[in-house]
């Protein structure tokens, strides 16, 4: 994954101070440093990824890098391994399939902290109108496939969702920011 200079400088700007980062994206957003951007030395990131070779690079990388804060590397499925962390998580990153987006929010939802943020990857694929959409989903016969349901049953649950904003960013492939309000 290929984390653009918006997305990050983003990163570095938004929320509170990340001391606690639950990392649900795979392991090639480590290449870029982007997890770790605003970390502070006594921060924690917790990285996850389902495929070993992906992690293993995740490492080497961030084992090169100058990053005080304790970095725990978990193989497996994000969606399972977020129960194994008590939170409260400051920010918690989405990048796994799709059509898991609602599965990794709800996994992740209680342990996000007031005034915390969850933040979802990919959530569009470039500048389309709202009648090219119209014509991907319906016209098509739900064209684009289950990622393109999965993202758009993301952002219906999120922004349904009282006790988060959300707002939906163009930086990079697309940024969706739910901000916890209470």
């Amino acid at each position: 994954m290929t984390v653009s200079d918006d997305v990050e400088t983003f990163a570095a700007a938004v929320g509170p101070e990340p001391d606690a980062v639950l990392d649900e994206m795979d392991g090639r957003a480590a290449e870029t440093g982007f997890p770790t951007v605003g970390l502070p030395a006594d921060g924690e990131l917790v990285l996850t990824e389902v495929d070993a070779d992906e992690l293993a690079d995740a490492r080497d990388y961030l084992a090169r890098g100058d990053f005080d804060a304790t970095m725990r590397f978990e193989l497996g499925d994000a969606i399972e391994t977020v129960d194994d962390y008590d939170g409260p998580f400051n920010v918690v990153l989405i990048d796994n399939e799709k059509h898991r987006y609602v599965e990794a929010f709800e996994a992740a939802r209680e342990a996000v902290s007031v005034g915390g943020v969850v933040v979802a990857d990919n959530t569009t694929a470039g500048p389309f109108d709202f009648g090219e959409i119209y014509d991907q989903i319906v016209e098509d016969g739900g064209g684009g496939g289950e990622a393109v349901h999965g993202v758009a049953d993301y952002l219906e649950h999120v922004r349904s969702d009282s006790a988060f904003e959300t707002t939906l960013l163009p930086l990079g492939e697309g940024l969706a920011v739910s901000r916890r309000r209470r």
